[in-house]
């Protein structure tokens, strides 16, 4: 393993868990099953926010360009809102308010009104077609609806003939509002941890997004789950459970859009738990990143492992956490990142929307010596490697399943989804293929629409790339199966070049990494590259639709070429 740790994993999570300590845990009957859950935890999202803002009133919570206001001038607004969505439209425990901007301080100011009341916030992707977006708000009954300019300019052709007939201005409906909602300080909603919270959407690569229906406790169990990895690599290595260090505010870098919980439920709200300052990307630029980074004493940085990788080529910088997450890194990724970052703690984390972000998290040495691990799982969550419906045996692949008290309450208006997705028992089926070790570690291997099956042998797409990872002028590489009447398919590969190598990069060389380092079955037939970044989900994954159609063109214009030049 390279190191030697200090304490068990028992022993790890015996001091975590212990009683008094934010991750100490109860069992529950919750939703007609015993669960384990943490004792600790704010009961509401109100309740949390309420706390929070009294916590670090006086501290910057949002940085966005020139814009800067702090925790008390967010719960004012945030609360003055809460007394309008209630007076002028309405908006009680319950109801449905969508919200669909892209990433400003209002968002959070509209976030919290909600909570505030108890209402559920319905977190609608941004990017979005008006036709997907207009389902998003139909589908689950949203009586107001609140966005940005863009977004109006793009809804009203498609939303004229229905309820939404006229718009009003965000900032004249908070002036002539009357109300402050200090009222709701003293006679506030009754609201339950099993109450439904918010509903955030699906990426819908693959059909219309789905609604992933979540209540309070469901949503706010990511707080404790987003920092179990590295309080347990802190004692792996011998040290206490960390606490926040002195000295001046530090601040979380956030480029990812608050309508995916990477970007909400685990960022913003550890920002917000911790009184960290959020500090805003209108969207992703390294330069400006590492700008920012240096200017606002941003500590915790990261994100999916293009941007990961991004960082690392900006040497000096000072974090104190580089998270991982959102899509798998590549294997030679960590490495890479402690060189440039040996004082950092690298931090990798696995979740989806579904299971409210992180379910298993690794971090420190332990994710240094297992690069290709998403970890262990949280205190509340628990893991199964399935094959068949039965449990296989360490080292064995089979599909991931999660449990525990973050696992949704549902897809929304989707009964028949719901019961495909989670067992009777509560286990949720992730559509990842991977393995555990004898030690409980995670590795993901592929997700099941990915794998590329070639003669009968299962060839994971995340093995095709890692090994092209290997050449660091690749900013992106998608390995996907191409047609072959004999052998079903073949492995294709499309790479992405970083700007400066541009040109410069040839099919042959790729071709040789991939015979070095790639059983032969795995190695492509076909190696496309491009300077022109890939197509990305708002959370920044790869969507690989369009590059399987490219690859599978290319691949037929080859074989017509390959044949044409035999015939002559």
């Amino acid at each position: 393993m390279g190191w030697e740790p200090k304490r068990t994993l028992a022993e790890c999570d015996d001091i975590l868990c212990a009683p008094g300590m934010p991750h100490e845990m109860e069992t529950r009957l919750v939703d007609g099953r015993v669960q384990r859950v943490y004792k600790n935890l704010w009961p509401t999202l109100r309740s949390f926010w309420l706390w929070a803002a009294c916590e670090y009133s006086d501290k910057t919570y949002i940085v966005f360009g020139d814009e800067r206001v702090t925790y008390h001038d967010i719960f004012h607004r945030s609360l003055r809102a809460a007394g309008m969505f209630r007076g002028r439209y309405g908006i009680c425990k319950g109801d449905r308010v969508g919200i669909c901007a892209r990433n400003l301080p209002d968002y959070l100011v509209a976030f919290w009104a909600c909570h505030i009341l108890g209402a559920v916030s319905v977190l609608v992707n941004a990017w979005l077609p008006a036709e997907p977006l207009v389902h998003c708000v139909s589908h689950t009954g949203c009586k107001l609806l609140l966005l940005d300019s863009e977004r109006a300019d793009r809804i009203v052709p498609a939303v004229s003939s229905s309820k939404w007939e006229s718009m009003e201005l965000w900032e004249s409906v908070m002036r002539a509002s009357a109300s402050s909602g200090d009222d709701l300080l003293v006679a506030g909603p009754d609201i339950l941890p099993e109450d439904n919270a918010l509903v955030i959407f699906t990426s819908g690569t693959t059909g219309l997004p789905k609604g992933v229906l979540s209540t309070q406790r469901q949503f706010l169990t990511n707080l404790r789950n987003a920092t179990a990895a590295a309080a347990r690599a802190a004692l792996r290595r011998g040290d206490d459970v960390p606490a926040p260090p002195p000295g001046p505010q530090r601040g979380l870098l956030v480029s990812v859009p608050f309508f995916h919980v990477t970007g909400l439920t685990s960022l913003s709200m550890l920002a917000t738990s911790a009184g960290m300052k959020i500090v805003l990307v209108r969207k992703w630029d390294p330069a400006e990143a590492a700008r920012l980074i240096r200017a606002e004493n941003v500590r915790i940085a990261g994100g999916v492992p293009s941007m990961v990788a991004d960082l690392v080529d900006r040497a000096g910088l000072q974090l104190d956490t580089l998270l991982f997450g959102g899509a798998a890194a590549p294997q030679v990724l960590p490495a890479r990142a402690k060189v440039v970052f040996p004082h950092t703690v690298l931090s990798q984390a696995y979740g989806m929307t579904e299971t409210n972000s992180i379910a298993v998290g690794i971090a420190g040495e332990d994710y240094v010596a297992r690069p290709t691990s998403v970890g262990l799982p949280c205190p509340v969550n628990d893991a199964l490697v399935m094959r068949n419906d039965a449990a296989v045996r360490p080292g064995e692949i089979g599909e991931i399943w999660l449990r525990g008290p973050d696992i949704m309450k549902g897809y929304w208006g989707d009964e028949v989804a719901t019961a495909k997705t989670i067992t009777a028992d509560g286990w949720i089926r992730t559509g990842d293929l991977g393995c555990a070790d004898e030690e409980g570690f995670l590795y993901v291997h592929d997700r099941i629409k990915d794998m590329i099956i070639r003669g009968g042998e299962n060839i994971a797409s995340v093995m095709v790339e890692d090994a092209l990872y290997h050449d660091e002028r690749i900013a992106e590489v998608a390995a996907v199966g191409v047609p072959d009447e004999k052998l079903g398919e073949l492995v294709a590969v499309i790479v992405s070049t970083k700007p400066a190598f541009h040109g410069l990069v040839r099919e042959a060389e790729l071709f040789a990494l991939a015979r070095e380092k790639l059983p032969y079955f795995a190695v492509p037939v076909m190696i496309l590259i491009q300077d022109t970044p890939f197509e990305l989900t708002p959370s920044a994954k790869i969507i690989k639709a369009p590059l399987r159609k490219l690859a599978a063109q290319e691949w037929e214009r080859r074989k017509a070429e390959a044949r044409a030049a035999a015939r002559l």
